[in-house]
């Protein structure tokens, strides 16, 4: 019987030391987006809008018009998921989603008046809710922190979501 406790457990007496959450990369990136999140919604939850809604509406300010897979490409997220919230979006008059004509299967977005106005109003918002989340840091590490996301982005350019298993 201890022989066989042995071989499993691996070498002799040696026991498996489980990597702690909390230096586990993964993990803390989570952690940091759950808190970003939080500090959105205390930041910008009066104008009941989501930080991927707000990625989104950024995205149709800078492009004006775009279909929604520029737009799901533009903000590193699946078709799908982009589609819901644009027609979230629209259903609250932000965002007008046209049929293409050119391709019918495809929508072109762009924002409406009141989406644009929505954006200008939250900016300030979500600017505070971007710096919170950063507000434990010098702005030497804000810095140094975004650059160094940045890098980790850019080298992983096709890694961008789960769109490869479902699209």
């Amino acid at each position: 019987m201890r022989q066989a406790q042995k071989r499993r457990s691996g070498a002799k007496g040696a026991r498996h030391r489980p990597w702690p959450l909390s230096q586990r990369p993964g993990y803390l990136i989570r952690r940091l987006h759950q808190i970003h999140v939080a500090l959105f919604q205390d930041a910008c939850g009066a104008f009941e809008v989501t930080p991927l809604q707000y990625s989104l509406l950024s995205a149709l300010a800078v492009r004006e018009t775009a279909d929604q897979t520029t737009l799901a490409a533009d903000i590193a997220l699946d078709r799908t998921t982009t589609t819901g919230a644009l027609k979230r979006l629209a259903a609250r008059h932000l965002v007008e989603r046209a049929v293409n004509k050119d391709d019918r299967r495809a929508r072109l977005c762009r924002l409406t008046p009141e989406g644009a106005a929505l954006l200008v109003k939250i900016e300030g918002a979500a600017r505070q809710a971007h710096r919170a989340t950063l507000g434990d840091l010098s702005e030497r590490e804000q810095a140094l922190f975004i650059e160094m996301m940045q890098r980790i982005v850019a080298g992983n350019p096709t890694r961008d979501s789960a769109a490869a298993l479902f699209d």
